[in-house]
């Protein structure tokens, strides 16, 4: 269809929603440009709209500390920590990315349950990482919590703990929240706080290279964190729906 200057309309893509383009308006872009497609596959909302490039800046993140990890050795028990973290980060955004387009009642099913697994996966890899050091600490005279990284990797810690045990008996069970209908009330909180855990993340990772351990063995760089974080939250955040969160 065209216009009456002769420049050929574009028309909002929007599959699936009955004509109601809010449920699929993202925070960026036009309704539908972040929205799975009826019997397209689940996996392909990973790379949906900026999705591809939250992606690019997980693998980035764990290239980095992989490498740097490897590369200057040796491996010890704190290696763990570093390693485990960076993996659990790029588990998380999976989690974020998989659910994220889905609109439908038996899209939001499938894609609620790869979530809560993927959640359960990042949150095992984080533990492993945080247990790794807790225990390196044990085993040294080294002072606890002297770092901003400590600090915020604890209050981390205890918010992911919360986020999934508030996702998952939402889902699970919802009789715990006085029903189905108040539990779906409590989503949009869910998923906000979410978000904002995603910058405290960022924020605990870009921390890290401020830490003895980074300065004086891995050389990771403040600068290539920030834009490997700010990479993924513009990967992350255009896609976010709108109504989801109660806007």
């Amino acid at each position: 269809m065209a216009s009456a200057t002769g420049i050929p309309q574009q028309t909002p893509i929007n599959p699936d929603d009955g004509g109601e383009q809010g449920d699929l308006e993202p925070l960026l872009g036009r309704p539908g440009d972040a929205s799975q497609r009826d019997n397209a596959p689940i996996l392909k909302n990973l790379v949906i709209g900026t999705g591809v490039i939250a992606e690019a800046a997980g693998v980035l993140l764990v290239a980095s500390v992989w490498a740097a990890v490897f590369l200057n050795g040796p491996l010890i028990l704190f290696s763990v920590h570093p390693l485990a973290q960076s993996m659990g980060m790029l588990v998380l955004i999976q989690s974020i990315l998989v659910l994220q387009p889905t609109h439908t009642g038996a899209q939001k099913e499938v894609g609620q349950k790869i979530h809560a697994g993927l959640n359960l996966l990042a949150f095992a890899t984080f533990a492993v990482g945080v247990i790794s050091i807790e225990v390196n600490k044990g085993l040294s005279p080294g002072a606890h919590f002297h770092s901003v990284h400590g600090y915020l990797g604890v209050v981390a810690s205890f918010w992911l703990l919360a986020q999934y045990l508030v996702g998952f008996t939402m889902f699970a069970a919802p009789a715990l929240y006085g029903g189905e209908a108040k539990a779906k009330s409590v989503w949009k909180y869910h998923r906000s706080s979410g978000y904002v855990l995603l910058l405290l993340l960022a924020a605990t990772v870009i921390s890290a290279t401020k830490t003895d351990y980074n300065v004086n063995v891995l050389g990771l760089k403040l600068w290539a964190m920030i834009v490997i974080f700010v990479l993924m939250i513009v990967g992350v955040f255009p896609r976010i729906k709108k109504h989801k969160l109660g806007l």
